[in-house]
């Protein structure tokens, strides 16, 4: 009875090592998913049409299935219509808040001085609290966006600072066209 105990021990501690290093996975992996999004968001290529697997609420993990209440080699039958229902609820929600893209846009738009994606992430955290951003997908996104010619981008030392893009120069020709003196005749 005691070898049983102390072996079921150690398969409980080797179990849990291997969930806590499996969990560990699939943040980095969504964490990856989440960051090549917006790179792919920033470029403005359009979304494959392969979607990332469901993601469960919360990291617990599932209780174990009764065998007896089944029947030994008897699977249970699962009702996925109840988790999609909530998966589009949300995903509904999430179209209807701005894009990440939008919200740098605004937010360079909206300064006169130039700004870090530090500094940036900082204030679209500030600014709404519900998103979780990150300053490595800032950073990408700002990329995305200077290579589109969305924002422009200056070195001082090490350092990297973003703005919106500058505004076009007048041409000679719409130059002559708003002058005040040439419009009172």
């Amino acid at each position: 009875m005691t070898g049983d105990l102390e072996r079921n021990i150690k398969e409980q501690e080797r179990i849990g090592a291997e969930i806590t290093a499996l969990q560990e996975r699939l943040a980095a992996l969504r964490q990856d998913h989440t960051v090549l999004m917006s790179v792919q968001q920033a470029l403005g290529i359009t979304p494959a049409p392969a979607k990332p697997a469901a993601q469960p609420e919360s990291a617990a993990l599932p209780s174990p299935r009764k065998a007896a209440a089944t029947g030994p080699g008897k699977r249970t039958a699962r009702k996925p219509a109840a988790k999609k229902s909530a998966g589009t609820a949300s995903g509904a929600a999430k179209t209807a808040r701005p894009t990440l893209v939008d919200l740098i846009r605004g937010h360079l738009a909206e300064q006169r001085e130039p700004r870090s994606a530090a500094e940036i992430s900082a204030a679209l955290g500030q600014a709404h609290p519900e998103r979780d951003i990150k300053t490595k997908v800032v950073r990408v996104t700002l990329e995305g966006l200077v290579a589109k010619s969305q924002a422009q981008r200056t070195k001082q030392g090490a350092s990297v600072y973003y703005t919106a893009p500058a505004a076009p120069e007048p041409t000679a020709a719409t130059q002559t066209e708003t002058r005040p003196e040439d419009t009172g005749r």
